[in-house]
Order: structure tokens, then sequence, then C-alpha cells
């Protein structure tokens, strides 16, 4: 393989790399924040793209290596129409000398028919010295007509050759220019639009390493995340009796939430079939910062008791959505569940309730 087709595989494999890269960062990334939901949907989408402008690449290749073997072909015919020029210029040279010796030997029998004066048949016969010089004289009269009726047949032909073969080769030359031009064009636009499709191509692989970078850091995050939830969880699973209640950094009577942009309520989904029930007291809250085990509050973030449901816990809780037991607190005691809010309005209209939840 070589040209743009080796330039190509290159650009496929380099690029097929890295989405395999975003696609396999992207599957392992863990967390309950949406920021990593976010980049999958990101790095998908980039796949896809990907995807795309390769085959794009792939169908541009095949048109310009069509367009090129074609623009070979014409320029190869055009140097062979330029070495049949070549040959017939030197046709044309022989022609020409041809003709003027052939107008020279006209002239020449021309002005010999003009100083004999009359040259019919009878006078040569009665001006003869003898029968042998009559003979003679005959045959070289008739000689000399036959050569002057060669001449003009040698030169109308070379005329009318002469003009055909001007008349062919101009025709060629401007079909043969023209497909040129066009051949020429089409190979010129078809480069173009493979250099813009691999600038695009560039662009998207630069995307794809960003967003692996991203997806990288969120897999240090949620890897301490889950080394703190774990210290957490032996904390909990190793404690005898419950502790004293107190203020927990998901207490909604210790702050004031200060939200910057409050986000819809989520419907609640029906509820799926397997998993182990359990009816908990919910409580809505709305303070911004992180959770206990070290990542953002947001929406579906649950504060547990990780004695009752494990850290990491995935959840069903009718009329607020899904939810991951994420947050610890020591007002959070028993079958109680915190949850998180936007707004203060949102956990104000949520309340206290008791809730028969699903967990994962």
């Amino acid at each position: 393989m070589s040209g743009p087709r080796a330039q190509s595989a290159a650009a496929l494999a380099g690029l097929s790399a890295a989405v395999v890269l975003v696609a396999g960062s992207a599957a392992v990334a863990a967390g309950p924040g949406g920021k990593t939901s976010a980049l999958r949907g990101q790095a998908s989408a980039l796949d896809a793209r990907a995807r795309q402008a390769l085959l794009d690449l792939y169908a541009l290749d095949t048109r310009l290596h069509t367009a090129q073997a074609r623009l070979s072909s014409l320029e190869g015919q055009a140097a062979s129409l330029r070495a049949q020029q070549a040959i017939l210029s030197q046709q044309l040279t022989a022609t020409r000398h041809t003709l003027v010796v052939s107008q020279r030997r006209l002239g020449a029998h021309l002005r010999t028919l003009y100083e004999q004066g009359d040259t019919n048949a009878l006078a040569v016969l009665l001006g003869a010295q003898s029968l042998d010089d009559a003979v003679t004289r005959l045959d070289d009269l008739t000689r000399v007509a036959d050569q002057n009726r060669l001449v003009v047949e040698v030169t109308n032909t070379a005329r009318i050759r002469l003009a055909r073969v001007r008349s062919t080769l101009a025709a060629r030359r401007t079909e043969l220019g023209s497909a040129l031009a066009a051949a020429r064009q089409t190979a010129n636009d078809l480069s173009a639009a493979r250099s813009e499709r691999l600038t695009f191509i560039a662009q998207l692989r630069s995307e794809q390493q960003l967003k692996a970078r991203q997806i990288s850091a969120l897999q240090l995050a949620a890897q301490r995340v889950e080394a703190k939830s774990q210290k957490l969880q032996a904390a909990a699973d190793a404690a005898s009796a419950i502790a004293p209640p107190g203020t927990t950094s998901t207490d909604s009577s210790t702050s004031s939430p200060t939200p910057t942009a409050p986000a819809p309520a989520q419907p609640a989904p029906a509820a799926p079939t397997g998993g182990r029930t359990i009816t908990v007291n919910s409580t809505g809250y709305a303070l911004l910062g992180h959770t206990a085990t070290g990542i953002p509050v947001a929406w579906g973030v649950v504060a547990v008791d990780p004695s009752v449901i494990p850290l990491g816990t995935r959840m069903t809780i009718p009329g607020y959505g899904e939810g991951v037991a994420a947050d610890t607190g020591s007002a959070v005691r028993g079958a109680t569940i915190d949850l998180w809010f936007p707004t203060l309005a949102q956990a104000r209209a949520w309340g206290r309730r008791s809730v028969t939840i699903t967990l994962h």
C-alpha cells in the first residue's frame, strides 16, 4: 500500500485506537455523578462521528484513486499524442519537400513543352528524321505527360492529407486538453476534500484524547471515593452500637442552600423487577458541597446507614427516581435515608415520608 490509501490506513488505525481507548475508559468509569454519564455519551457520539468520518475518508480515497488513475491514463494519452505529433511533423516536412520537388518537376516539364512548341503526335511524326526518331519523340512526349499527371496527383493527395492531418490533430488536441483539465480539477477537488476530512479526523482524535483524560481523571476520583467508601463501610460494619445522633454533612438544618441553577424533578420510573425491598423513612435536603465519600452532591445521591444499606448500592425510590447510596451522616441511622434536591423548595415539598425502596 502506498500514497493516499496507506495514509488512510494509518489514520484509520490511529483513530480506531483512540476510539477503543475512549470507549474502554468510559466503560470502566464509575460513580453516581452525572458528569461520568455525560462523558460516556460524548465519547459514544465521538465514536459514531469517527466511524462516519473514516467511512467518508475511505470513499474519498477510492474516488481520488480512480481520478488519479484516469489522470495518469490521460497523461499517457497526451504523451502518445505528442509522439504522434512529432512523427506527423516529420511526415509533414517530408510531404512539403515532396510537394516542392513535384512542383519544380512540373514547372520543368511545362517549360520543356513550351520550348518545344507544338507537341502533338502528328507534328512529331512529320518532323521526325526517321522512324526511330519519331518513336523516340512520341515516347518522350508520353512520358512527360504521364509525369505531369503523376505530379498533379501527388500534389493534390499531399494537400488533402495535410489538411486532414491538421484537422485531426487539432480535434484530438482540443478533446484531450479538455479531458486533462477536467481530470486535474477533479483530482484537486478530491485532494482538498481529503485534506479537510483528515483535519476533521485529527480534531476528533484530539477531542477523544481530551475525553479520555477527563474520564481518566474521573476514574481516579472514583477510586478515591471507593477507597473512602470502603473505610466508612468497614467502620460501620465494625461498630457494635449506634452512635448518638448529631450534625452531619447532609443535615438540612445546618446550612442554607445557595443553588445556582435548580434542576427539574425527575419522574419516578416504573418499579423494576427483582431486587430487595425495604421500607425506610426518607428526608429531603438541599445542601451544596461534597458527600462523606468525597463525591459532589447531585440528584440521585442518597445518604444511608451503611450497616443497613451498603454504600454503593443502587436503589429505586418511588416519587424520586434512581439513587445511589453515596453519603452517610451521624443523623442517618437505621432504616433512614436522606435524598438530595437541588432547591430548598423541592426538599421541603418532599419533607419527611415513609417509602418502600427497591435495592439492586
